[in-house]
């Protein structure tokens, strides 16, 4: 699983039968320090997020299509928002 922003959305006249009535986003991939850490790929939005949300992103094909129940082209998908995100503290010198 991965952080991401959304950085926009996919619009299709056509698109397989298993992303029929499904939304797709364009995420960009994020570091703890919301850095760009990655190249965007889009993503099935399963949350309903919005452009410039901050959102966990499962990448790996084969947990998507079971989480899905679907045996259809799907990569990425969005399953979560992103409240905060807490990291420890750096080594600090003593």
């Amino acid at each position: 699983m991965i952080t991401a922003r959304v950085v926009g959305q996919v619009v299709t006249t056509l698109k397989h039968e298993h992303l029929e009535g499904r939304r797709l986003l364009v995420v960009a991939p994020e570091d703890t320090a919301g850095l760009k850490a990655g190249k965007a790929r889009i993503a099935v939005d399963l949350i309903g997020a919005e452009v410039g949300e901050e959102v966990l992103v499962v990448d790996d094909g084969a947990a998507a299509r079971s989480i899905l129940g679907l045996s259809g082209p799907i990569r990425c998908m969005i399953v979560g928002c992103v409240d905060e995100v807490h990291t420890p503290p750096s080594d600090v010198a003593s």
